[in-house]
């Protein structure tokens, strides 16, 4: 494995940095494509990722020729096999498979880096969807059709439902990963060069601890046999594995101890005063009385400050926008 290399660029600014692009089911921006004809926007998700994103809108009823209003779909029969029944009876399953083949090609094609969903959707929602037999028994349980058949196609982009994104946690993970597929991005465009992706995968390291060890060392493991792999089965090995490692919940203690360890990088430094400061500031979110902000600010001014580059390039002093912070 190559050493990081100190005075590189920043990743992803050979070329033009792109904000994410976030799917986003159209209902959520306001438009009128519900079933019932009703404007039902979510102003949480169009606050809170509005200004950092750029919306990709889909609807797969209305953008499949479905009109509105129209009578209300169902899922139903069993989990692998399910059909969309209006509530009038007309199967409209083969409509909604047609066009999400169709719209799934496209988005291929496209730098995506996330998607949100509309909850309880029988073609859109992400989990628990009622789901009926034919007797009439509901059970929530799986995804709508279309986000379904996102999922399994595109396993390592993002994916949440409006209503989960209300939770602040919930909401900052999607962020951290929109972000971290916004970032995998660039460095793809810029080539498949081993030498960079030791560097992306150097410069993210204390962020991938705050979700365990075993990503990181996974990751790691498949960094150390790059020279052995052809770089696009690298690079492809490499991304599936990181945002699978990035999914898995961060948790408070996981990322004190990152956290910690980045303090050690500026034990030398700091003089008495910042050092009390900082150690208390990583307490302080520890314990649950500060935003993980906190810390993450004095570290990244402190390591400019006194030149830790090391330090400094670590994604996990900024791995989102700070308003997206719990």
């Amino acid at each position: 494995m190559s050493t990081l290399h100190h005075n590189r660029p920043p990743l992803g600014t050979t070329g033009r940095t792109a904000r994410p692009q976030v799917l986003v089911s159209a209902c959520l921006l306001g438009e009128r494509v519900r079933y019932d004809g009703e404007l039902k926007p979510d102003p949480h998700v169009l606050d809170a990722l509005g200004p950092h994103v750029d919306w990709m809108r889909v609807c797969p009823e209305s953008d499949a020729g479905l009109p509105t209003p129209r009578p209300a779909m169902n899922r139903v029969g069993p989990l692998r096999s399910t059909r969309l029944i209006t509530i009038e009876g007309e199967d409209l399953t083969e409509v909604i498979v047609e066009f999400t083949r169709k719209k799934l090609d496209a988005l291929a094609q496209i730098e995506l880096c996330g998607y949100v969903c509309k909850a309880r959707s029988p073609s859109s929602g992400m989990i628990g969807v009622d789901l009926y037999s034919r007797s009439g028994r509901v059970r929530k349980l799986g995804a709508g059709l279309f986000t379904g058949a996102f999922m399994k196609r595109f396993p390592q982009i993002p994916v949440e439902q409006n209503d989960r994104l209300a939770d602040p946690t919930l909401l900052a993970s999607f962020a951290e990963r929109i972000f971290a597929r916004r970032r995998w991005l660039d460095l793809v465009r810029e080539g498949l060069d081993p030498s960079r992706l030791v560097d992306f995968h150097t410069d993210h390291k204390f962020l991938l601890l705050t979700h365990g060890r075993e990503g990181y060392s996974e990751l790691g493991w498949l960094v150390g046999v790059a020279g052995d792999l052809p770089p696009q089965k690298l690079f492809s090995s490499y991304e599936l594995l990181f945002m699978a490692a990035l999914a898995r919940p961060a948790t408070r203690p996981m990322t004190t101890d990152a956290l910690q360890h980045m303090a050690g990088f500026l034990k030398k430094v700091l003089s008495k005063g910042p050092k009390a400061e900082l150690t208390e500031a990583i307490d302080g979110f520890r314990r649950g009385f500060l935003p993980l902000a906190t810390p993450l600010v004095l570290l990244r001014s402190h390591a400019e400050e006194f030149g830790v580059t090391y330090l400094a390039r670590q994604v996990l002093l900024a791995p989102y926008p700070v308003s997206l912070m719990p």
